[in-house]
């Protein structure tokens, strides 16, 4: 008996984590390379309309983007999403402050905590899941110079030995 898979990558297992159900938008791929991450957690975003048109677009840049907390509330600064050309007068504003949808006790533990120790929230992706945009929004430590140099060098040191492993097989 033969079993057929439709899948793109019928040899690929779904990632640890990996949601079925989750799209992704976009993804801060700098944030890793300039922060060390200490913890995540996911977040709805306020939006209009045009917003989230554009995010289906996939039109999003969050590399300037930061969480700020503001009056036990927690907003999303300097992401760009573009306006979206069909929506003529009901367009939005590209850069605007958009409101984070978190539980209070999410608030209180998490975003006051980078607020105390001098941390940054950085958000590390964009995704739709089930229907509603959702950010994974990241506490993080800045890395100096040296940290990212070693990084690198660790980063390269894997790849050699996943080659070498690959050709020994």
């Amino acid at each position: 008996m033969r079993i057929t898979t439709t899948a793109k990558n019928p040899g690929k297992a779904a990632a640890k984590g990996e949601d079925k159900n989750e799209r992704l938008i976009a993804q801060n791929r700098k944030a890793r390379h300039n922060y060390e991450v200490l913890d995540t957690l996911e977040c709805g975003v306020m939006l209009t309309g045009s917003e989230v048109k554009s995010l289906r677009a996939g039109q999003i840049s969050l590399e300037e983007a930061y969480g700020r907390m503001d009056k036990g509330e927690v907003w999303l600064v300097g992401c760009d999403i573009p306006e979206y050309k069909n929506a003529n007068v009901w367009n939005h504003e590209p850069k605007r402050r958009r409101k984070l949808l978190m539980h209070r006790r999410e608030v209180e533990k998490f975003a006051s905590r980078a607020y105390e120790k001098n941390l940054t929230l950085v958000p590390l992706k964009m995704y739709f899941k089930e229907g509603r945009a959702k950010v994974l929004l990241g506490i993080c430590k800045g890395k100096k110079a040296y940290d990212k140099r070693e990084s690198i060098k660790r980063g390269d040191m894997q790849r050699d030995m996943d080659r070498a492993m690959r050709r020994g097989k």
